[in-house]
Formats: C-alpha cells, structure tokens, sequence
C-alpha cells in the first residue's frame, strides 16, 4: 500500500507513519508544522521517521487546495489516513478561523483528492467530543451526536457527514474513528498529561476543573494506532439492513461507517492524578476550578462495534501508559 499519512508531525500521525513503514508500506507524509505548540517537537517526531527509506515527507498546509491536488495526481495513493486538523476545544472559543480552514476547508480538500484518484479507503480522525451535551454513558455511534458544546466539536462532527456526503455521492469508502483523549510518549503538549507532568517537575500548581471530577477515557497510542490500522486494512460496505425510514447514525446505505476507539474506562483527573505522581516519583500542587466553557464531564467510549467488526478493544493500563510517556518525558526533557 502507498498511504498518505496527513498531520505526520504531530503526536498519533507520528506513530501511526512508524507503524505502517515497520510493515513494510510506502508512507507520505505531510504536515504545515503550525506553531499552535511547540515546533521543535514536532520536527524531532519528524527525525523518528526520516531514516525509513519508504518515507517521503512534504511541509503543506491542506487547506492550500492547489498543492493538495498536485499531490494527489502526481501519488497514487491506496489510502488515506487523515489526522491533520486544528486541535483543542478552549482554542477555539478563541481562532475559530484556524478550525474553518483546517478541519472544513482542509478537510474538503482531503475529500476531492480522494474522489478524483480512487483513493480505496479514506481512515479520518473524528472526537469523543462529537457526543457534547448528551450525557448517556458509555457513549455509542448508534446515539444521535448532533449538540456540539464547542466548534472544535461541531468542525468534527461536521467531518463525518462531509465524509458520508462523498461516500454516498461517490462510492468513496470512509471510516471516521471517534478519539477519546489520547496519551502517550512523544504527546501533544496543550493536553491535560503533558501540562500535568510539566507542572509536576516544575512544582507548580496543576488545575483541577470541575472540582477535579471530570472524567476521561484515557486511551494509550499504541492502542489508537493498533485501532487504525485495523480499520484501514478493512474498507466499509454498504449496510443491507440500513432502514431509511429510521436511520441509524452508525451505519449507512453507503460504504460509510464511524466507530468509536477508546479505551473503555474511564477515570476521575484526580484519581488520574494520583497515578501520574506515582509514576513521576513527585507529589502535585492541586488548583480546584470550575467547569470550563465547551468542556464535557465525562468521556465513556462504548466499543461493542469495533470488537464485533475488527475483535479489537484497547487493553494498555493507566499505569503502564503513564509510567511510559513519563519515561520518555524525561528522557525528552533532561
């Protein structure tokens, strides 16, 4: 396969482009290297995947659509795995513009290429965060998601049905796979374990929202990119039994599926807390603060699809996960 790994400098897309080159695949990689966090991080991810002969990476912003269809045409990519777009759900209460361009334009842009050169499978990263101000536990693709709480959300959510606008239309096979809070070593920064563990080392005071109660599927990469890939290597069909007169939000009359990929258990931040200083050998400065705007209160992945279709559910501990990406920590940060 000759896959197109897009956002391959950032924190999953780096992991997923190793995984795919240690089996033996092609990859491009592509990324605008945005100083939305730390840049030196993102081209020392970059410096894990430059010595693999198959990789083949290029600096472009996906929402340039000229240079996303040159790169289409001049590929010939099998598949696709889309992972760039503007994260964060507080950042976009404030740059709203940066979401529109990259999570609609950039997306829409994935789409064509797609469209045009025959693309066999498009895998896109979508969010828990899709689920908003439905509070039913653990949440299911089979449960309608249409009352986002941000726009970082409501830009996700607007993917997935971009995407079964194209499957339909097209004949476009598309996964999209619901994240639930990822982490592991070589992370995203502005996520609540990096800031957690820098705050501890530094001794300064970590925030608690909501009271310290808010609670998170907390999902290890290693099983993020086992999900994916998985995913990939299986194409949707069209569902038989889809019902258009009682829709299922899950499944489609066209090859078009979503699915959620967490870990299926989820933990309280201050019980998270607790894990994370034990694993960093330091006790923390707590800081109890209210819920904040766009936030959920808890995460909860229901993964009975995924196993029914793939027999894959994410098994990495909390504690194994942590004790990891706080060894890399340190190894990254002396």
């Amino acid at each position: 396969m000759k896959t197109l790994v897009t956002g391959a400098a950032g924190f999953i897309g780096m992991h997923v482009a190793k995984r795919l080159l240690q089996e033996g695949h092609e990859v491009v990689g592509i990324d605008n290297l945005n100083d939305y966090y730390d840049v030196s991080l993102k081209l020392s991810r970059l410096e894990e995947l430059r010595p693999q002969p198959a990789f083949r990476f290029q600096a472009l912003d996906i929402g340039d659509a000229g240079a996303m269809e040159t790169l289409f045409a001049q590929s010939g990519f099998t598949h696709v795995i889309h992972l760039a777009a503007q994260a964060g759900v507080r950042y976009s209460l404030k740059n709203p513009g940066a979401y529109v361009n990259a999570n609609l334009s950039g997306f829409t842009h994935v789409l064509e290429g797609c469209r045009h050169q025959g693309v066999q499978h498009l895998v896109y990263a979508s969010s828990s965060s899709v689920y908003g101000s439905n509070t039913r536990q653990p949440f299911s693709e089979h449960h309608a998601a249409d009352h986002p709480v941000s726009f970082y959300a409501a830009t996700k959510r607007a993917n997935e049905l971009m995407a079964h606008a194209y499957s339909h239309l097209f004949g476009l096979p598309s996964t999209g796979l619901r994240l639930f809070t990822v982490y592991g070593p070589w992370g995203r920064p502005d996520m609540a374990y990096f800031l957690f563990t820098r705050a501890l080392f530094e001794g300064t005071p970590i925030p608690l929202f909501n009271q310290g109660q808010m609670r998170r599927d907390f999902t290890y990469v290693d099983d993020i990119v086992e999900g994916i890939v998985r995913v990939m290597a299986k194409a949707p069909t069209a569902d038989p039994h889809f019902d258009r007169e009682h829709p299922d939000p899950a499944t489609s009359d066209a090859p078009w599926r979503i699915y959620n990929l967490g870990h299926h258990d989820p933990v309280a931040l201050e019980t998270f807390l607790d894990v994370l200083e034990a694993c960093a050998g330091k006790k923390a400065v707590r800081q109890y603060l209210p819920m904040q705007p766009g936030d959920v209160a808890e995460t909860h992945a229901g993964m009975a699809d995924l196993y029914q279709a793939l027999g894959y559910r994410p098994a990495t501990s909390l504690e194994a996960g942590l004790e990891r990406f706080v060894s890399w920590y340190k190894r990254y940060y002396p």
